[in-house]
This record gives C-alpha cells, structure tokens and sequence, in this order.
C-alpha cells in the first residue's frame, strides 16, 4: 500500500512545511537521517545514536531556544542549560522506548502507517491526502518516503507503548478535591530582606584577590574558538538564471487554489470589565450593570477609545481598546459570534466570555476573498523563482561537496566554481559577530568538525552553506593581570553575600529565641514587612516569584512560625515567619473539576511513563563515546 502511494508523483513542485511533524522527528532522532554516512556517539543496547542524528537533534534545539530566548541566548546559557547533555539524553530514551515496544512484539502495519500518514494535513489538498503532494514536501526537506515511513512507524510504536502504560491510570473525585483543597490553600508570612548590596566599604587586598583567582581559576577560563572558512550558496545569486514561463505560473495558480482565498477578517476595539468565569451571580450581575453603564455613554456619543483607556481591564485599554484585523478563530467562541454578526460602526451589547463582559465595537468588516489569476500572478512567480533558485543553489553546493575532501580540494573548486571563500575571525560557540544568520547554528556545525574537516552541505534560513575548520583554540585560564577587576569584583560580591548570610542567621536565630522581631530589624537595619494572603504557584506578594520561599511558608504553622534556615532569594538572604493561614473552600471546584481530573491524570501517566523510561536505563546497556559531552 505504501508503494502505490508513492508511484506515479509528478505534480508541481511546491514547498510545504511539516510543521510539529517534523520537528518531533527530528528532535527524538528518530529514522535514519544518513545514519550510515557517519560515526556513532553512543550505543544503546547495540544500537548506534550517529553523530548526523545528534547534529540534527542539538540544532533544533539550538532553534527551539533561540525563538524563546531570541538575541539573549548566549554561550554560557547554552551551557546552563547543558543543551548538549539533553540532546543526547534525548536521543538515548527514544532509542529505549523504541527497543522495548518491540521487545513487547509491539509491531506498526503498513496498513496502520499509511492510514496515519494519510491524515497528516501537510499531505493534504483540499482536505484529502495528495500522493504526488506527499513526494514533492519530502522532497522540500530532502527525506526520501521512506525515511520519513520509517520514522512515523517508530513515533506509533511509542504511542503503543505509552498507551499500555497509561491505560489504567484514573483519578478520583476525592484526589481532585484534595488537590484543588491543597491548590487554593492560602498563607501570609512576616519576613525581612538581607540584601548584599547594602554592605558597603568592602576592600579586599590584592593577595586577597590574587588567592581568590588561584583557587577559582576555572571560573575564569576563556571559552574555546575556531577559525572557519566557508562558502555561502545564496539563492538570490541563482535568481538570475531562473525563468518562469505564463504557463507554470497558471497551472500552480489552478493546482493551488485555497492559498489565494482570504477569509472575512473584523477590524474592532473592545472594552473589558473583568470577572472570574466562577464568580457567584451576584458579582456577575454587578459588573454587568458596570457594562451597561460605560455602554450608555458609548452610545451618547463618548469616544469609545477614551471610554476603553478610561474603564477598560483588558491589555489593550492603554491603546483604546484597539485589538486590529483578526479572523473568527482568533477569538473566543462568544466574543467571535457577536463580532462577526456586527457591522462597521455597530457597538455591541455586552458579551459575557471566561475573561468578563465585553462591549465590541466593529471599525472594519473585510468580506471573504478570492485573488484573481491576474492580482496573485506577481507572487506566484516569485514564489516559484525562489524555490528553483534554492533547487539551484543546492545543486551547485553539491558539485563542490563531491569534489571537496581536503582543505586544498575545498578552495580548488571554489576556484574553480568562481565562488568566493569567506573566512570569520575566531569564534565562541555564540557563533561569529558578523556575517552568518544563524550564528548559534553555525557554531554547532563547526564546533563539531575536527581541524581541516569539510562538512556536509548545510541547509539555513538564507541558503546552504559548506563549512572548514582552520584552526582551533582551545579553553585556556588567562594570566591574572588580564581579569584581575573582575576577580576583586566577584570576591566583593562573595564577601556581601557571606556577611548578608551571616546576618540573616543571627536574626533568625534571635527571634527564635524570643527576641521581638521588630527590634531584631532595628538592630540589622533592615525594613519589617507582611505579604498578603498568597497560593502556592502565586507570585508573592513584596518578594516576587521565589519557589522556595513559598514552599517553605507553606510548611510553616502557629506552633511551628520559623523555618529551619535563612533562605538564599533572588534579591538576598529571607528570614521569615508565620503570620496566618486560610484553608481553601470548595467553591469553585465543581466549575474546575473536570480539568482538575484531566490534569491529575496526565501528571500519574507522565510520572508512569518515565518510571518506565527510568527503569530501561537502569537495565539498559547505554555507552557515551569517551569525551563527546566535554568537547
């Protein structure tokens, strides 16, 4: 069945991102990704992990992080995060689940594969899976079908897998309402805050600082460089020599219909006055009045920008209640409704959703729309330019990657080729300062290569790219002279968190013993203070989001008002005590329960799933090539 899905694919060819799908693939390194071209960096109960697949795991990740963290994703956070470490670990629990679904003759059939791959919408034209579609996006990512079979075959395997182990796993209304009880639980603490920075005068000698660097000389290790020349295969440079004739131009239009049609938008502002979804009648009817009130003067003539910047609970009241051009799935369902029932200039009755009642008013209906033939020509062909001009651009990176074996073969053919080789200055692992896109990514790669080592062909955001390795620095501890300011600066900062430390204990140890809070704080000069009434997952109240802290008054009782030990915060040294308690009540719960339940159950199979994971390892037969994760 999976041969007669593949025959016979000849339509246009078109880029379509796989989106999750393939990023979940790639992640989990599952399926081949030229696993035989390479060597391996760990074996998994015989099994190889290659360094092609853990390439391809540790830049996604790499890319994952960048999107979340954008331009302060640096070196020493990809460190922190010991990215390395969990591409790997990644790769190995995959390999296990994977092993241990077919050790329980769990098996995928090519009738259940090609059901699933059926159904992925990236394979899909106008709702129903396209056969010569699914070659040409595979082609788009350069997978053959049936790495791309044999990985979708392995992701079902553990779903079976997960799906055993799951199976039995239930909740009971009495586990949910000790829960939503523990949950909603509430406590207020008296504290004072020690805060280093106010231990002024600190001076330490130079021997002082001088035997700080000797003993703290890793801290103050340079990162390892490379030096890389490379080549850039940039598709615009192929623009040029690409030519789209009428004809291509119209059959893409007439093959590719949906990708022109524009649904019915509403441009509109709104006014919110929050209330909680769970809010007894009484407060609901309140804040309702409270609508009626700002949409009576809406209606008179006020200005319903300056109404919303006036009485407005929602984000966008500073801007007038302004929430731009959105489509009907952008919304929740009650507020959608009545938007799109509306017409340019209508102001709405209050419309009660989760968030509270708002009152709409609709500046702009944009009517659904189809592009003529004519007014998406333009973007048609240049769509279509830039595909082949990447189909090129790989091309010709391939004729230099098949001739390119050592660093001469590499500028030969460059040479030969009229390409111009790009050198960078020596670079960290944050990737060069200047002229790469993707530095993170581009650091990857190179770190990777040994010295004078060609790599693959490497597909970015703005081309391919061949890369070598010239030369290599390694981490080395600088001479002391060069970071001395910095030594003297971290033993100060040490010294003010020793003798803030110091404090906080006496004080701690004081009140315990009976001396008035109060006068403590006179004594260490620091500022008394009570937090309100906080939950468990809240942000405390004066101190901010400190798990510690709030794991800690929660243990805290009257007969019990102190904990064990100071407690290191983000702003300094906490001591604390009990100030009072509220037990949570049940309202509201039967409003939550049914996602309490669903929660509770997906934390006991996720804690199952990796009991199970933790026990392969242990079982498991699982080696690292020697030095991989320190290189």
């Amino acid at each position: 069945m999976l041969r007669l899905m593949r025959e016979k694919a000849t339509s246009w060819l078109i880029k379509v991102l796989l989106g999750a799908i393939v990023v979940v693939f790639i992640f989990w390194g599952i399926g081949s990704f030229r696993a035989q071209r390479v060597g391996r960096v760990a074996l998994v109960n015989g099994e190889q992990i290659t360094l092609d697949e853990y390439r391809n795991a540790y830049n996604n990740l790499i890319e994952q992080l960048r999107q979340q963290f954008r331009n302060s994703l640096t070196e020493e956070m990809i460190k922190m995060l010991r990215v390395r470490e969990q591409t790997l670990n990644q790769l190995i629990d995959n390999k296990l689940l994977v092993q241990e679904a077919r050790r329980l003759k769990f098996r995928v059939s090519d009738k259940e594969l090609a059901a699933a791959i059926t159904q992925i919408e990236a394979f899909k034209r106008d709702g129903v899976f396209d056969n010569r579609l699914y070659q040409n996006v595979l082609s788009q990512i350069r997978m053959t079908p049936e790495d791309f079979e044999d990985s979708q075959r392995e992701a079902m395997l553990i779903d079976k897998l997960r799906m055993l182990v799951n199976g039995g796993i239930k909740v009971s209304e009495q586990e949910a309402k000790e829960w939503f009880g523990w949950t909603n639980a509430s406590v207020s603490i008296d504290f004072t805050l020690f805060d280093p920075k106010t231990y002024k005068n600190i001076n330490p000698l130079e021997d002082e600082v001088n035997a700080y660097f000797e003993e703290n000389k890793e801290r103050y290790k340079t990162d390892a460089q490379v030096k890389v020349r490379y080549l850039h295969f940039a598709p615009a440079a192929y623009l040029s020599a690409v030519a789209i004739t009428d004809e291509e131009i119209r059959y893409y239009y007439d093959d590719n219909q949906q990708e022109f049609k524009a649904p019915k938008t509403v441009e509109a502002r709104h006014i919110l006055i929050k209330v909680d979804g769970d809010a007894d009648a009484e407060t609901n009817e309140k804040t309702k009045k409270r609508a009626l009130n700002i949409l009576k003067m809406a209606r008179e003539g006020n200005d319903f920008s300056e109404l919303a910047k006036q009485y407005s609970d929602g984000p966008s009241g500073d801007s007038g209640g302004y929430l731009g051009t959105f489509k009907k799935e952008d919304m929740v369902k009650p507020f959608a409704d009545k938007a799109f029932s509306m017409n340019a200039g209508d102001i709405s009755e209050p419309v009660r959703t989760q968030f509270g009642w708002h009152i709409i008013k609709v500046e702009r209906v944009n009517k659904a729309s189809t592009l003529t033939f004519d007014e998406a020509k333009e973007e048609i062909k240049k769509k279509m330019a830039d595909e082949k001009a990447k189909n090129l651009a790989y091309e010709v990176a391939e004729k230099i990657s098949e001739v390119s074996f050592e660093g001469d073969d590499l500028l030969q053919a460059a040479r030969d080729h009229k390409l111009n080789v790009k050198t960078t200055d020596f670079f960290t692992r944050e990737g060069p300062a200047k002229g790469v896109l993707e530095r993170a990514k581009f650091a990857s790669e190179a770190f990777d290569l040994l010295e004078m080592e060609i790599s693959d062909i490497i597909d970015y955001k703005d081309g391919y790219y061949i890369l070598q390795v010239v030369e290599k620095l390694p981490e080395t501890i600088p001479q002391f002279a060069t970071v001395k300011e910095d030594v003297k600066a971290d033993l100060v900062e040490k010294i003010q968190n020793e003798k803030a430390n110091e404090d906080a204990n006496e004080f701690l140890s004081a009140v315990k013993n009976g001396k008035p809070w109060a006068t403590e704080s006179e004594k260490y000069h620091v500022t008394p203070a009570t937090t309100d009434f906080f939950k468990r997952n809240d942000s405390i109240p004066e101190i901010g989001f400190e798990r510690e802290i709030s794991t800690t008054a929660f243990e805290l009782t009257r007969a019990n008002r102190w904990p064990e030990k100071v407690i290191k915060g983000s702003k300094g040294y906490y001591v604390m005590q009990f100030n009072g308690r509220k037990a949570s009540k049940n309202q509201g719960f039967d409003a939550e329960k049914e996602e309490i339940l669903q929660r509770l159950q997906q934390q006991k199979q996720s804690k199952a799933f990796t009991a199970l994971l933790s026990q392969l390892k242990n079982a498991g037969e699982i080696s690292i090539k020697e030095g991989f994760l320190e290189q």
